[in-house]
């Protein structure tokens, strides 16, 4: 996918704004494009150079019909990461992250069990049927609170093939866990960030809304296009013969 990267939709939404200079990661120093007023000002060239491979590996994954793992908890992000992860039936994780989510699936893939057994015998009224109306009522509250933590990754299947990460230090517990099970990590890398630690670092603003909402479409866009080349790929299934 040769994505459409606009240098001006990336100065305007301020994805060239790093920290403090006294805040940086001496390793961004090659997406370093200068220091204004004490702090640094991000390379735009090597964001959009970050972006298109970043792309062309998300359509490619999402082309052989693996998952990508949104991963975005902070305030500025929930909103836009499970938005487009919904639009692309990926899961995601916008609460926080629990330990052993990829590494310890067993584990975690059994609460995601209960929460899917308790709403299949909600919706089939079997928890109406059998227990009082103060009960279920209980059932609605701890189903609720199962779906706040592992709502967004209720149709995860195991391992997925790839993370997208927007703050990398604020995610750093979901990055050591992708690199630990060789999972390629693409992430939003500030200037205080470790560009190392991820496959395809975006060196951007990882703060501003605006920067995160604009790479996080260019991920649903790449995502999308994988999807629909799937699609057409995948041979189409003959009806059933009488």
């Amino acid at each position: 996918m040769a994505t459409n990267i606009d240098m001006k939709d990336l100065l305007e939404a301020g994805a060239h704004f790093g920290h403090k200079t006294s805040r940086w990661h001496p390793k961004m120093a090659p997406y370093i494009h200068s220091k204004r007023n004490g702090i640094h000002i991000i390379d735009l060239s090597k964001t959009a150079d970050g972006i298109e491979r970043a792309m062309e590996f998300l359509t490619n994954t999402a082309a052989t019909g693996k998952q990508i793992l949104f991963v975005g908890t902070k305030r500025q992000a929930q909103d836009i990461v499970s938005e487009a992860a919904q639009a692309t039936k990926q899961p995601y994780v916008t609460v926080r992250w629990l330990g052993g989510m990829i590494t310890n699936w067993n584990t975690i893939g059994g609460r995601v069990k209960h929460l899917k057994d308790l709403e299949a015998r909600m919706e089939s009224g079997e928890l109406a049927n059998r227990y009082s109306k103060l009960e279920v009522q209980r059932f609605q509250e701890e189903i609720d609170e199962l779906n706040r933590i592992y709502g967004g990754i209720k149709n995860l299947n195991g391992k997925p093939g790839a993370l997208y990460v927007v703050d990398a230090i604020t995610e750093a517990n979901a990055i050591k866990e992708a690199n630990k099970m060789n999972i390629p990590v693409v992430a939003i890398i500030d200037s205080n960030a470790d560009p190392s630690k991820v496959t395809y670092p975006i060196p951007a603003n990882d703060d501003a809304i605006k920067a995160i909402s604009l790479i996080t479409g260019y991920v649903r866009q790449a995502v999308e296009a994988g999807q629909n080349k799937r699609s057409k790929t995948e041979p189409k299934k003959e009806g059933k013969e009488k």
